[in-house]
């Protein structure tokens, strides 16, 4: 069981330093193209566009102010009178 470990831990060094040396020939084949031509254009230069009339300031009419509303009369509300009972007669 040991050496099956140990298979695989040796496996995957080797197949992390495989990886290693594919990233670095690809860097330096990258680092080593030539650079490329200049793609010769095809169309004339389009001719600038003339700039756009400028729109005329909109501005709106005030708005119409709410109305008052009447004021109501404060008037005191007249109290109600207090109506006592009639006094108990004292029968003995």
């Amino acid at each position: 069981m040991a050496c099956y470990k140990n298979l695989l831990l040796a496996f995957l060094i080797a197949l992390s330093f495989s990886s290693i040396d594919v990233g670095l020939a690809a860097c330096r084949r990258l680092q080593q193209l030539p650079t490329l031509p200049k793609i010769p254009t095809l169309m004339p230069p389009l001719p600038t566009m003339p700039s756009l009339p400028t729109a005329p300031k909109v501005t709106l009419p005030p708005l119409p102010s709410m109305p008052s509303f009447p004021t109501l009369p404060t008037s005191t509300i007249p109290s109600i009178p207090f109506i006592s009972p009639p006094p108990a007669t004292k029968s003995l």
